[in-house]
């Protein structure tokens, strides 16, 4: 592909406006759906159906626009210059960044009560510019009642009072989205160009505007759409009519499981998800194995457990054992070392052109490699200096960092990129890994309560992880021809508009609806759970975790060395190691049972029919995709308009 230098790869004047009105507009729909309906989680997918229902409307727009006047046709980089606005706007308002970060500066007030005396425990430890209320003031605040209760008539909305903390966390937010578009830039040539990953969820999107006309006359990819769209059509009839039949789309295996040793097994539903499934056809079949194949041993793991009468505790703040959950962290270990060991070429490149007169051609990239390298060394030394500032240990705030944006953050980057999975989430946060260590009863009362806001806006909850966002716009500019400089202003403007966009929004309707009457998750579930689970070290009480974490911890260190060798010494070796780094996680949780039956639908297909097969029936499975998110879109505006009930979609 010749490199996108001339006057026709830079963006026009009407996709940026047209971009930022649909930013506005993905916020809106995005935040409504989520908090307020809650039974339609459309937006924090790392391919939110938010996007693709809007971005279809907008592509066939286009196409009819396209038969009025050819002159106002927007090309295919107009297109996807607005989609990948689209994308980071809705990572940003629901969990990539807003749904955590106004909750958890406030839920902390409001909860406390003379019971767990919170306003002792950490009020004394916050910096006022951390939060919106007054941490002298004990007992709950004003601010924080009206939030949690809804406002009184004719009060009106305390914009002031939360002006410098969000501009606070602004600054953080801001640096860790900086490392994170300098993270993309360096990892974009190896991943994309060198070992060439498929990046899936790019493709639905790639087929709208590239393959428009014959995607959409195609019989199977409709037959594909109607699946999902006549069962979710009943089953939203169905919460308007009871007595219109309505299909369960969610199972938990549990109930079936009421004796020792099965009954040891965490939790273990069925999520029938057509998009999983549709999306999950597209990756090689090999990789389906490992994910439900590991997926299914840590239950395994339960029950042996259960045999031998065990008593191991569950993994703090994740659905999972403790001994998966340190597996789980060596294997994130092992797989980011394969990761720099395979591409040590290219990094060796990168670095040279960085820290010496080294010539490297970098000028098609999205930033030059010594202003990517430097923009990553910067971004995280401002983001540590940060935290030391809010009260965290200098060097707990250096590891918290590192972990998150250069470990964490690149696996999940992976799990999409190689994996197509449409959920980002981990088994583990920073501080368990510091645990193998020492006690974290050991950081003092400040830095726990520093940590705590900290797990609940970015590290515990991985969901809407804006790298691959960002990765995702590239692999996406790489097809049609957009140029990097266009695609960056692109992200950041995007970026930008949609925090200070969803910020207002995610204001507005607590304190119009009380967040108590609206999404649970967010306003009492994850903005509460690092302050619970931090209470009894700040007393000075606590578990080591030293040798049991540190046992399995070097299982999984030894498990994934052995898979990552025998994957590169034999091409045939079935289990793949990011399977096993994914087992424990709520990604899988949600979507094992899509991965295996996609596993059981490609496999003889390609085993009997071949490739030419494959390809054929390829429509009726993106169709599937395209049917659920559409399905999404539409009964969230229903249920908007109307003020009805709206159906559950499996991907909670």
């Amino acid at each position: 592909m010749l490199l996108p230098s001339s006057n026709e790869n830079r963006l026009s004047v009407r996709s940026l406006l047209l971009g930022i009105c649909f930013v506005i507009l993905i916020c809106c729909i995005v935040s409504y759906a989520e908090l307020v309906i809650t039974y339609i989680q459309i937006g924090f997918l790392q391919l939110p159906p938010a996007v693709i229902g809007l971005f279809f409307f907008l592509v066939l727009g286009n196409r009819l626009l396209a038969k009025l006047n050819a002159r106002f046709v927007l090309s295919p980089r107009e297109l996807m210059c607005i989609y990948c606005m689209m994308l980071v706007a809705s990572m940003i308002s629901s969990r990539g960044v807003m749904e955590k970060l106004i909750p958890a500066l406030i839920a902390v007030n409001y909860f406390t009560n003379e019971t767990n005396s919170w306003d002792t425990l950490f009020f004394p430890h916050i910096k006022p510019w951390l939060i919106p209320f007054s941490p002298e003031q004990k007992g709950q605040a004003a601010i924080a009642i009206s939030f949690y209760e809804g406002a009184q008539t004719g009060d009106s909305i305390p914009w002031r009072a939360w002006l410098e903390p969000l501009c606070a966390w602004g600054v953080l937010v801001f640096l860790v989205f900086t490392a994170f578009l300098c993270l993309a830039a360096i990892l974009r040539k190896q991943w994309v160009e060198n070992e060439k990953l498929t990046f899936p969820l790019v493709s639905l999107p790639l087929e709208f505007v590239h393959e428009g006309r014959g995607f959409f006359q195609n019989r199977l990819m409709w037959l594909g759409f109607a699946v999902p769209a006549l069962i979710f059509t009943l089953n939203g009839l169905h919460e308007i009519a009871p007595q219109i039949p309505n299909l369960p789309l969610r199972y938990v295996l549990n109930q079936y499981f009421t004796e020792r040793p099965f009954n040891a097994m965490v939790y273990t539903p069925i999520f029938l998800s057509f998009a999983a499934i549709g999306f999950f056809y597209l990756l090689p079949t090999q990789l389906l194995f490992s994910l439900w194949f590991f997926f299914l041993l840590t239950r395994f793991q339960d029950v042996i457990a259960a045999m031998f009468g065990w008593r191991v505790s569950t993994m703090p703040l994740y659905p999972t054992r403790l001994y998966i959950g340190y597996q789980v962290a060596g294997a994130y270990m092992v797989l980011v070392v394969s990761f720099i060991y395979m591409g040590l070429p290219h990094f060796r490149q990168v670095f040279r052109r960085a820290f010496t007169a080294t010539q490297v051609d970098d000028t098609a990239e999205l930033l030059p490699y010594r202003t990517a390298v430097w923009g990553l060394i910067i971004s995280l030394v401002l983001a540590i200096g940060w935290c030391y500032t809010a009260g965290l240990n200098l060097g707990f705030a250096a590891f918290e960092i590192v972990v998150y944006i250069c470990i964490v953050a690149v696996v999940m980057a992976r799990s999409t990129a190689e994996g197509g999975l449409l959920m980002t989430e981990t088994s583990f946060r920073p501080l368990d890994l510091y645990q193998l260590i020492s006690s974290k009863a050991a950081l003092g009362a400040q830095s726990l309560t520093v940590l705590s806001f900290l797990d609940a806006i970015f590290t515990r909850d991985q969901r809407g992880l804006i790298l691959t966002g960002f990765l995702d716009g590239l692999k996406i500019r790489d097809r049609v021809g957009m140029s990097y400089r266009s695609l960056l202003g692109v992200l950041v403007l995007g970026s930008i508009l949609a925090f200070l966009c969803a910020a207002a929004i995610h204001l507005w309707l607590p304190y119009t609806h009380g967040a108590n009457y609206m999404y649970s998750y967010t306003y009492r579930g994850n903005p509460l759970w690092a302050f619970q689970d931090n209470v009894a070290a700040i007393e000075g009480f606590g578990t080591d975790l030293r040798t049991t974490g540190g046992l399995f911890f070097g299982i999984g260190v030894l498990v994934t060395t052995g898979l990552v060798i025998l994957r590169m010494l034999y091409w045939w070796w079935p289990l793949h190691p990011l399977g096993y780094a994914l087992s424990a996680s709520w990604t899988l949780i949600v979507f094992w049972f899509p991965v295996l039956i996609a596993w059981g639908i490609k496999t003889p297909i390609l085993r009997y029919s071949g490739i030419r097969q494959y390809q054929r029936l390829r429509p009726f499975f993106l169709g599937m995709v395209f049917g659920e998110f559409s399905m999404a879109v539409v009964w969230t505006l229903i249920s908007w308009a109307a003020n009805v009930p709206a159906p559950f979609f499996p991907w909670p």
